[in-house]
């Protein structure tokens, strides 16, 4: 499998390293064209206002939301799971989220760069409950969902990791912790859906 990695901003070149750790092959992706490429993509972290910004001066947000209403594989972590909101909490944002993934996101709920942490998460991935080490930046947090939203992990009672079909996102950053598991998680939702 090609799994594209949206280039703009962020740890782009983290998420590339994990991809090949499962064996599997990548694209950064710059360009709608590209999308045809792939058959699935990663949206980083970084800063959500830029990356809105860049998607939408380079056509990318239109093309990318309709793709993901129709069922192409969408993973994100952090900013990238706020590029994907239904709603933002809070003050009038730059930011004009993709409105895909049933949620309502605070950003920076947890404090500024100073108050970044690491915490033990359990997560559940298809029903086996996995160790993994989630890494929080400036982290946004979920503070409402729809039905249709499925909690795989929380932190301190919050969802931290969500799937909605063909969409998983996390507000954390696996690319920054040992293993694979979240993305041979999201591997498995492709190939659930060709």
């Amino acid at each position: 499998m090609k799994i594209g990695i949206l280039a703009i901003q962020g740890d782009f070149e983290l998420h590339a390293r994990k991809i090949v750790e499962t064996g599997n092959d990548y694209l950064l992706v710059k360009k709608t064209s590209q999308l045809d490429e792939i058959d699935g993509i990663i949206l980083p972290g970084g800063e959500s206002t830029t990356i809105s910004k860049i998607i939408s001066r380079y056509a990318l947000d239109e093309i990318l939301r309709e793709r993901v209403e129709n069922g192409f594989p969408v993973f994100a972590t952090c900013a990238g799971l706020i590029m994907l909101a239904k709603k933002l909490e809070g003050k009038e944002s730059e930011v004009t989220p993709l409105g895909v993934l049933n949620i309502t996101v605070k950003r920076n709920a947890y404090g500024r760069q100073r108050e970044s942490f690491e915490a033990p998460l359990k997560i559940n991935l298809d029903g086996k409950e996995v160790g993994v080490t989630g890494v929080f930046i400036r982290a946004p947090k979920i503070v409402d969902m729809g039905k249709e939203v499925q909690v795989l992990g929380r932190f301190e009672d919050s969802p931290v990791i969500v799937r909605q079909g063909n969409i998983l996102a996390m507000t954390f950053h696996p690319e920054l912790a040992e293993g694979t598991e979240i993305y041979e998680y999201f591997l498995n939702i492709i190939i659930g859906r060709r």
